[in-house]
């Protein structure tokens, strides 16, 4: 391997250390810690002070601005803070992140002992507790470890560019057209991910002689304009309240960037009068950067919030008929029927929602496409949101004294919306990760197995519709039937399940678990049935109808 090939290969290893060591520290905190880490944000977003320096402690643990502004832009997306708020979030995320560059950067001297302190402490405790907190305390030292491990790769594997006459020269030329540099170092800081790998490859740069000042400030302005692209590029998928944080700090750097480059020469020689090394120069003037954006921007967040709500307009979304309860009348709480019949309909209509979680599985099932259970979680938020809203409205109304009927109906109407909610759990939580596994492992049925659960399905989506009416009418029939859909469930269970066994008794390996597979989604969707006809039950109970036991009484002995 020749001399030129070895410096590229341990400077990409090098930067991958760095980029592995960044990524396991956000790792562990974001697992150990955080649902904290979210709320210290959110506990501090009263002005746009506290809010900056939330953004700088947080990020300053954390290690990455574009980890803390994903974070930001999920706490928007659920319209918990708006772009102006968010905006001094991630600026002070900003400021964090380039203080954490510069303290790696002008540790290197220490990171010959550090770094195996770190390495050993952190695989000791890692390996050595069980507990969730600190294993992921363990994660984020190796992290640590690793990325001043990598910091000393770097420097040394830059050592021998000081005589590549040849990358002097092209490194130098580039240095001299700052327009070049600057996208030069935009590039780079996109597609690693990571303005501190991107920084210390120049700072390194700089101290082996391969750039001079002027030409790194050029990339290093660069790097923080390109450094607000990941941001970007991962929420473009988002809705528009969580895209348009991460399009205003890249607007703020930016601009700020372009500025500052028209006169980045006479910038340079200030920068050069420092009583400092070249190496502390860099990260000095990166961190310089970041605060002067704080600073100019920080008064005018509503403006630019205003500014990136016309370039990234709302979206018109046809309203959904089903996004909250609408019946749970307070004033009807006076007159009981009245009440227990808004309650009524508010099952109902949680029976809708149910459909449509259970449409939208069966769909993704059906196609294998895992983009469709996504919507799953939304769904079953909204189920839960009906059920404690259902619960609390007929709460509120037993506490006046109600006639002992009204009282039984209060009693069902609550019962049924908590099954629909455990059906809607089976749903999201357990028939939802069997689809996964389906997709993922390249797991295939026959023919005969997806009509045996189309048969079931089918039978599902009879039970809700008819439990529906059976809740609002009482009608006994209605219940009778009800059941019996549970009873044709029952045998067309045990019927697939016999065949399948007879079928498949010589099974191995991957058959194996296709088999598996395909019994606990018959299982899951004999619980998601159950749940629903428990409407019927009440009905067929008050009628006298309901037996005590299934099994049938042992015949006497003569």
């Amino acid at each position: 391997m020749t001399a030129g090939t070895t410096v590229i290969v341990e400077l990409l290893g090098g930067v991958a250390m760095l980029l592995w060591g960044v990524r396991m520290v956000r790792t562990g905190i974001m697992r150990g810690w955080g649902d904290r880490l979210k709320q210290f944000i959110q506990h501090r977003l009263d002005n746009n002070i506290s809010a900056f320096a939330a953004g700088g402690m947080a990020t300053a643990a954390l290690g990455s601005a574009t980890a803390m502004a994903l974070i930001v832009s999920g706490i928007a997306a659920s319209g918990a803070i708006g772009t102006s708020i968010g905006l001094a979030v991630l600026l002070g995320a900003d400021v964090g992140s380039a203080l954490v560059s510069a303290v790696f950067a002008s540790s290197s001297s220490y990171a010959l002992w550090i770094s195996p302190l770190l390495l050993f402490a952190g695989y000791v405790t890692f390996s050595a507790s069980a507990e969730f907190r600190p294993h992921n305390f363990g994660r984020i030292l190796i992290g640590f470890g690793l990325m001043l491990l990598s910091l000393r790769l770097i420097v040394g594997a830059t050592m021998p560019l000081r005589e590549a006459s040849l990358f002097h020269e092209a490194l130098t030329a580039i240095g001299q057209e700052p327009i070049l540099a600057f996208l030069a170092g935009a590039v780079l800081a996109w597609l690693c991910h990571s303005t501190l790998a991107v920084i210390l490859l120049i700072a390194s740069f700089l101290a082996n002689g391969s750039l001079d000042v002027t030409g790194a400030l050029s990339f290093i302005l660069g790097v923080n304009c390109g450094g607000g692209l990941p941001a970007v590029s991962a929420t473009l998928q988002l809705p528009p309240e969580a895209r348009r944080l991460p399009l205003a700090n890249l607007f703020c750097r930016g601009t700020i960037s372009v500025v500052l480059l028209a006169f980045v020469s006479r910038i340079a020689f200030y920068v050069t009068a420092l009583p400092l090394g070249l190496i502390e120069q860099a990260v000095i003037f990166h961190t310089c950067f970041n605060l002067l954006a704080a600073l100019v921007y920080l008064p005018f967040t509503r403006q630019v919030s205003q500014l990136m709500k016309r370039i990234v307009p709302d979206q018109k979304v046809a309203p959904d008929n089903l996004s909250q309860p609408r019946y749970l009348d307070q004033m009807a709480l006076s007159t009981p029927s009245v009440a227990l019949s808004n309650a009524a309909l508010e099952t109902v209509r949680m029976s809708e929602l149910l459909d449509r979680m259970f449409d939208t599985a069966i769909v993704a099932l059906r196609s294998g496409s895992l983009e469709k259970l996504k919507e799953l979680k939304t769904l079953d938020e909204r189920l839960n949101r009906y059920q404690t809203s259902v619960h609390g409205y007929l709460s509120d109304l037993t506490q006046s004294e109600l006639e002992k009927n009204d009282t039984k109906r209060a009693l069902e109407i609550m019962l049924y919306a908590s099954n629909l909610e455990h059906a809607g759990d089976v749903i999201h939580l357990n028939l939802a990760d069997r689809i996964k596994a389906k997709a993922k492992q390249s797991i295939g049925f026959s023919v005969e197995q997806h009509a045996s659960l189309d048969d079931l399905c089918l039978i599902i989506s009879h039970s809700l519709r008819l439990a529906t009416g059976v809740l609002t009418s009482n009608d006994i029939d209605g219940a009778k039937r009800l059941i019996e859909q549970k009873n044709a469930f029952r045998s067309l269970e045990n019927r697939i399940i016999d065949e399948h066994f007879r079928d498949s008794g010589k099974a191995r390996g991957a058959s194996l678990r296709k088999s598996a597979l395909f019994v606990d989604m018959i299982r899951d969707l004999h619980r998601i049935n159950s749940h629903i006809v428990s409407a019927g039950y009440p009905i067929i109970e008050a009628a006298g109808l309901l037996r005590d036991s299934r099994i049938r009484p042992e015949k006497k002995s003569k």
